[in-house]
């Protein structure tokens, strides 16, 4: 049955948190807090916070340098999923992806669906791994995080998650899927 095995140990992935917006600053951002407060909460460690602009090069700069970097296991993306004109994170990130993840917008629409019904459809979440390191891009409300961590991420990135978690996906945990 799948779920969370609780008799197998707990590896703890080092996930970065990027959100984008021309407006948030640290003291206002209640998006990327609740993800960091729930990656942690989980147990996984918080390997970089920042918020950049609605702008291509901001976030392909910040999403390449967590990308390139070995301690940095997964992103996880809030903001600019939208139609909005400024709404760009698609378009700067999936360039960036060599791998689409389409499980995982199909996951979060259905469970953001039960939330907020129809407006699920103005989301362009989604997720991919760019070389070695996952990526997924939320919406900047709190509610789509909560929903994106509580429903899918928060049980997906969990090594004790059954039949075979994200994480053994991660190379230095390849060996839990093995």
């Amino acid at each position: 049955m799948a779920g969370i095995d609780e008799s197998l140990p707990f590896y703890p992935l080092r996930i970065a948190v990027l959100t984008v917006s021309d407006t948030r600053t640290e003291e206002t951002d209640r998006s990327g807090a609740l993800l960091v407060e729930r990656l942690t909460g989980a147990g996984h460690e918080l390997a970089g916070k920042a918020i950049v602009s609605d702008e291509v090069e901001a976030i392909r700069a910040q999403v390449r340098l967590w990308a390139g970097d070995p301690a940095v296991d997964v992103i996880i993306s809030t903001g600019g999923t939208g139609f909005a004109p400024r709404d760009v994170t698609p378009e700067a990130i999936r360039p960036l992806v060599q791998r689409d993840m389409d499980g995982f917008s199909v996951l979060f629409h259905r469970a953001s669906f039960g939330t907020v019904g129809l407006s699920t459809l103005q989301s362009r979440a989604f997720g991919g791994q760019i070389e070695d390191t996952f990526i997924f891009c939320l919406p900047g409300s709190t509610g789509a995080c909560r929903d994106g961590w509580d429903l899918v991420l928060g049980q997906e990135l969990d090594s004790r998650y059954r039949p075979c978690s994200l994480a053994g996906q991660v190379p230095r945990l390849r060996q839990l899927c093995a």
